[in-house]
């Protein structure tokens, strides 16, 4: 198109000038150029096409889709660089960088999931999340249907917090929904299996309480729950920031102190939270076009009623993560826990002088040790599978291809090598070329024995090794000591010494 448009003002200069050289000046060319598109403009011809010429990393275009495939479209144009260079790549960083942007555009669009707009129920779902501003946390519900919003403030996004925040939401609104849907908060999170949440106990029985169905989203996926998710921008800047900058402005401009006195009187940001709360679900909302109050007069009907007895939400109980050490700290002390338990939670209750690591599911007592002061550690050698050895062990990792081709020959190469390096022998790095030429020459039955012979005899060598081949069969084999020996001796029966005496000769 552009070439299209520089021969029509060389045409255009040319009828309105009437020469070439003055039409070339004109349009900023030679009078050569200007002669030939006239000509070929009066003689009906068409400008000539060129042939697109291929980008300089088509020769690398398969690897780099095959890569990103593979890594998912998480691997980086850097790391690719090396390989698609060793491919015969030449062009720029620059240029390799555009080519990995879009095949990563493209796997994306291919691996890319449609969404659909939600259909919500009457009395259905309960959409719940968290947010937080300087320190100050703004738990938000939204009943789906109506769009009915609760909003209030609190210290932490603790399970306690959470679940008592759900039961004053259910208060106000009348009820209990069907479906409670949350993001994956650690609070009410006991796990994940195969993508599937698994929420706490306390959690479980909460929702029995109230008889409804616990929901997570999926992970890494906030559009699923966007309904909450406007809420929560909604309550920060119309609610939460105002009251922040009301505090902040009697302390001088300090937002740090100001989240500090909202939080010391919690009771009365609530209050301001409830009135906000009035004001907004008492207006139309721009998605339904409705009043949510009025729509909730609908689907209040339609909610579980509430039971007659409140449950009594108790603080959320300690917990601590298993490091890889397989043990937790409590109190500055340090207590072991079993070996599978690396990476999980675990509950701690302090008994007296007792401190039990107890499963926050189950129930179940994992250990138990007693009450320790600051520094101590308490080990059970159970979680480690018995008593710490006397001596470190150090395993034989093969690294260099020497290595791995002697380690091969199984437990005698690694005695070989423990005992040489024992021993201190400082050459068996570079002798292991000759072990290996060994094992090529008199195979790997042959020089396992013979390896096997040298570990007996504390013989640490090549050459050693290579003088036991040489000997063969011919040389003895050391055995361990047997049992004694026992024999019954035979008996002999004893004689008086009075038979021994002389007798008298009669004359």
């Amino acid at each position: 198109m552009k070439n299209m448009r520089e021969e029509l003002d060389i045409i255009t200069a040319y009828e309105n000038v009437g020469t070439y050289r003055g039409a070339a000046e004109v349009c900023g060319t030679t009078h050569k150029t200007v002669k030939r598109v006239v000509e070929r403009h009066a003689s009906g011809e068409v400008r000539p096409g060129r042939e697109p010429r291929p980008a300089n990393y088509e020769c690398v275009r398969d690897l780099v889709a095959e890569a990103v495939r593979s890594a998912r479209g998480r691997v980086s144009a850097k790391r690719l660089l090396p390989r698609a260079r060793a491919a015969g790549y030449a062009g720029s960083p620059r240029n390799f960088r555009r080519l990995v942007a879009a095949e990563k555009r493209t796997f994306r669009a291919e691996r890319g999931h449609p969404r659909r707009p939600a259909v919500w129920a009457p009395g259905e779902h309960l959409v719940i999340d968290w947010g937080v501003v300087a320190g100050v946390h703004v738990f938000c519900a939204v009943l789906a249907w109506s769009r009915f919003r609760f909003v209030r403030f609190a210290a932490d996004e603790k399970a306690a917090t959470t679940m008592g925040m759900l039961a004053e939401c259910f208060e106000v609104i009348g009820g209990a929904p069907k479906v409670v849907l949350a993001d994956r908060m650690g609070c009410l999170k006991g796990g994940v299996v195969a993508n599937r949440v698994v929420p706490t106990s306390e959690y479980v029985r909460f929702a029995t309480h109230y008889r409804f169905r616990p929901d997570f989203c999926e992970a890494a996926d906030p559009a699923s729950k966007g309904i909450v998710e406007n809420l929560v921008g909604y309550g920060k800047s119309d609610l939460l920031r105002p009251l922040l900058l009301e505090h902040a402005e009697r302390l001088g401009g300090d937002e740090t102190a100001a989240a500090a006195t909202v939080l010391a009187d919690l009771a009365a940001a609530n209050r301001a939270a409830a009135e906000w709360c009035e004001q907004v679900n008492a207006t139309e909302h721009s998605e339904t076009c409705t009043v949510p109050k009025e729509r909730l007069v609908t689907e209040a009907g339609l909610l579980t009623p509430l039971p007659s007895l409140r449950p009594r939400i108790g603080p959320a109980p300690a917990t601590r993560k298993v490091d890889k050490l397989s043990t937790i700290r409590w109190g500055s002390a340090r207590y072991s826990a079993p070996k599978a338990l690396v990476g999980a939670q675990v509950a701690v209750i302090v008994d007296g002088a007792r401190v039990l690591l107890i499963d926050p599911a189950t129930g179940v007592v994992h250990a138990e040790h007693p009450l320790l002061g600051p520094g101590a550690t308490s080990i059970l050698d159970d979680h480690y599978g018995g008593p710490r050895p006397a001596t470190p062990v150090r395993a034989i990792r093969p690294r260099t291809v020497a290595e791995q081709q002697f380690c091969a020959l199984g437990p005698a190469a690694e005695a070989f090598i423990a005992g040489a390096a024992a021993a201190g022998h400082t050459r068996l790095g570079p002798e292991l070329a000759d072990l290996n030429a060994l094992t090529a020459a008199h195979g790997e039955a042959a020089v396992t024995a013979a390896l096997e012979r040298a570990v007996a005899f504390g013989r640490w060598k090549a050459s050693d090794v290579r003088s036991i081949l040489q000997a063969g069969l011919g040389v003895a084999s050391p055995r361990s000591a047997g049992d004694a020996l026992v024999v019954d001796l035979p008996v002999a029966h004893p004689r008086s010494l009075t038979e021994y005496a002389p007798t008298a000769v009669s004359s």
